[in-house]
């Protein structure tokens, strides 16, 4: 009989007063939390500082529970320009910090996240959270919900990459908003038409 393979997953919600992140463990068919929390940037008030100290803590993160690899929360486009510039900051910096880990990275953006746990992309905080909580029976949510939503981010990537679709389209991934499969590019249309001669039954006509 073989032993289900375990690995660890890093979520990470970037935030540029707190960053939520989570630690999934798969093992089969099971899923575990390992820790969930968040990095308190809000009293640092040099920009550099709070760059450096996602680098570091989010290093830590990887070193101590050794995710195989990590999936971030992609910053969504809002009107204020420079808090999209500082939180473009700080994603770019934890994403650094988990690339100089030897780590992959996979990201996915809001709506999609949501959409994973929830089955609505325009859920709220509080309604991610609680399924979370459910869905991993963790029996005290965190404090902020900025913990949860970094687990979400986690679960979110292991649903996409556990799903036969994504076997079957291979190892190519959108570095973007959407996170998951290239499907508009040369490579990932003609992956796509392989999957369908493959498994004509699955095409809807």
């Amino acid at each position: 009989m073989n032993t289900p393979e375990t690995y660890r997953i890093l979520g990470i919600d970037p935030g540029t007063n707190y960053m939520g992140y989570g630690v999934l463990e798969i093992e089969g068919r099971t899923l575990r939390s390992v820790v969930l929390g968040d990095i308190d940037l809000h009293r640092l008030t040099d920009p550099y500082a709070k760059l450096r100290y996602i680098f570091e803590r989010v290093g830590a993160l990887v070193d101590e529970y050794a995710p195989r690899e990590a999936a971030l929360e992609s910053p969504f486009f809002g009107e204020n320009v420079q808090s999209m510039l500082k939180l473009g900051r700080a994603q770019g910096v934890a994403m650094a910090a988990v690339l100089s880990r030897g780590l992959s990275v996979a990201e996915y953006a809001p709506t999609r996240i949501k959409q994973s746990i929830s089955g609505r992309g325009a859920a709220t905080k509080e309604q991610v959270a609680a399924i979370v909580c459910r869905m991993l029976a963790i029996d005290r949510p965190p404090r902020r919900l900025d913990a949860t939503d970094g687990m979400a981010v986690a679960l979110c990537h292991h649903f996409t990459t556990a799903s036969p679709l994504h076997a079957a389209l291979g190892s190519e991934r959108v570095k973007g908003l959407g996170g998951g499969k290239k499907a508009a590019s040369k490579g990932g249309s003609q992956s796509w038409e392989q999957f369908l001669r493959a498994h004509p039954d699955r095409e809807v006509k």
